[in-house]
């Protein structure tokens, strides 16, 4: 037990474990002393940001979609990852599971369930607000923004990692290994090398953070509702104890008996929700504005792809669509190391179809059901959603949302359960991709140290505790986005890295 321990500690790679544990302290510093102040300035950068650079997000969502496509369905999808004989070392069930736990966390429980409620005001593409336009709008930008584009951007580095690290037999399996065939044998460790993965960790640090700060205030209103208290700070850090104590639990036990057991109850859970809720709900009205929803979306998608608002310059675009491209591109590095893990043993087109296409429906469900049903309050005048969004914000919105279910707080409990798993599943996946990146070699089939993976679940929960405590969507949004930008010149190198790479095949 001791050798091991420290043959794993001697396999660390030091400067980027400490690297970006600096600059994890380097953001909670100011975050933490200058709240305010650091608000401010991160608000600014967003506003510079995404009206300069925003048509880039655009383009770049675009080119990863064709690209996949084109590998999807070329010679080069038939690619095993592995040996030509190998099997999928997971279930296409537990494999589904945990890429989508990975892919979207707990906050696809907040969002789905308003997100229609912010764009029905003030709609997209010259609608007038709160028309049969408007609507179908804010019905379909929902899930236009968990969609396809999405699951692209994830699904571009895991094909970029998984190529090298499976067929190539590079034993690192790290955020740089997408560059090998531009980098060269020792490129992971070289200075470039080393720069994208600790621009990967740190993404992942703030993008994380980001995504828990979302969540972690809507569990804790809930559980007020339901203990019949105020909700405050300290109910939000007592959520995020009992969520980091969960996935520390899990990242420790490993992906065999901890993430994939954690992720394949959380599929259980989540599709009992969803089928409750259309079961109690308006039946038919969630079944046809989704088969509408669908179709209105299909419709518009290239439109939606390429609408840059340039005459009218409403700020929706640059508001929502460019936040939501720099979220999961901030995510993308870290999934792609991850989903990379679980993906041997499949081809490289059972990769990006099953990516996209299921990536997709699952987030889709949530909209469809329970987007569906808060819509239907507001249509119905059961319960004013975007008045509660005005006055409560959308963390008490859906606490309001779900309590209108027959069963209420029996409905709540379930939500609440749901959610910390649902964070769990996210965060512990999370852990894993930085203790991987943080380790010095890693061979196929192999884990980063134990200890090391816990280290990682620790330094994922201060982040979001500061966001909370600075407060605000804003902040949110705005340190999603100045961490995404470096990373749209990487996915560029990863499809010029992954082209060389496949045709020396």
């Amino acid at each position: 037990m001791g050798s091991n321990m420290r043959n794993n500690e001697s396999r660390i790679d030091r400067l980027l474990f400490f690297a970006a544990s600096a600059a994890a302290i380097a953001v909670c510093i100011p975050l933490g002393l200058a709240p305010e102040k650091a608000g401010q300035f991160v608000s600014a950068l967003y506003d510079q940001i995404s009206t300069n650079f925003g048509v880039l997000y655009q383009l770049f969502g675009l080119g990863c979609i064709g690209f996949l496509l084109w590998l999807a369905f070329s010679p080069y999808g038939r690619i095993r990852l592995g040996q030509e004989d190998e099997r999928p070392d997971y279930s296409t069930f537990s494999w589904i599971g945990m890429l989508f736990c990975a892919g979207t966390g707990a906050s696809l429980l907040v969002w789905s369930g308003v997100e229609w409620a912010y764009y029905i005001d003030s709609p997209p593409m010259g609608a007038l607000p709160r028309s049969a336009e408007a609507i179908a709008w804010a019905s379909a930008y929902g899930p236009f923004h968990w969609g396809i584009t999405a699951w692209a951007f994830y699904a571009l580095p895991t094909i970029a990692i998984a190529y090298p690290f499976y067929v190539k037999q590079v034993p690192h399996l790290r955020a740089s290994t997408s560059l090998h065939a531009i980098l060269g044998s020792s490129g992971e460790n070289s200075s470039i090398g080393r720069i994208v993965d600790l621009a990967a960790m740190i993404a992942l640090l703030g993008g994380a953070g980001t995504s828990l700060s979302v969540i972690a205030p809507t569990i804790a209103a809930s559980a007020a509702e339901l203990l019949s208290i105020n909700t405050s700070f300290t109910l939000e850090f007592l959520v995020m104890v009992v969520c980091i104590g969960l996935f520390g639990a899990s990242v420790w036990l490993g992906i065999d008996r901890g993430i994939r057991r954690l992720s394949d109850l959380n599929v259980y859970l989540i599709l009992f929700l969803l089928v409750f809720i259309l079961a109690v709900g308006p039946t038919l009205f969630l079944l046809k504005n989704s088969v509408n929803t669908l179709g209105f979306m299909a419709e518009n998608f290239v439109r939606m792809m390429t609408w840059t608002d340039p005459i009218e310059k409403t700020g929706f675009v640059e508001k929502w669509s460019i936040f939501y491209w720099a979220w999961w591109i901030t995510f993308a590095l870290p999934v792609g190391v991850f989903v990379t893990r679980i993906s041997r043993g499949r081809t490289i087109r059972q990769v990006i179809l099953g990516m996209l296409t299921f990536g997709s429906m699952g987030c889709w469900l949530f909209y469809f059901i329970l987007g569906n049903y808060s819509l239907s309050l507001e249509l119905d005048g059961v319960m004013s959603v975007t008045d509660s969004l005005t006055k409560h914000g959308m963390y008490v919105t859906v606490e309001n949302i779900i309590s209108t279910l027959p069963f209420g707080a029996g409905a709540l409990l379930l939500f609440i359960l749901v959610s910390i798993i649902s964070v769990a599943t996210t965060y512990d996946s999370a852990s894993y991709t930085l203790a991987s990146t943080a380790t010095a070699e890693l061979k196929v089939g192999e884990n980063p140290a134990r200890w090391h993976r816990l280290y990682w679940a620790l330094i994922l929960g201060l982040l979001p505790i500061l966001m909370m405590y600075v407060g605000g969507l804003q902040v949110i949004r705005s340190g999603v986005l100045v961490a995404s930008l470096p990373l749209l010149a990487v996915g560029v190198a990863m499809m010029i890295s992954l082209l060389k790479s496949l045709r020396q095949h």
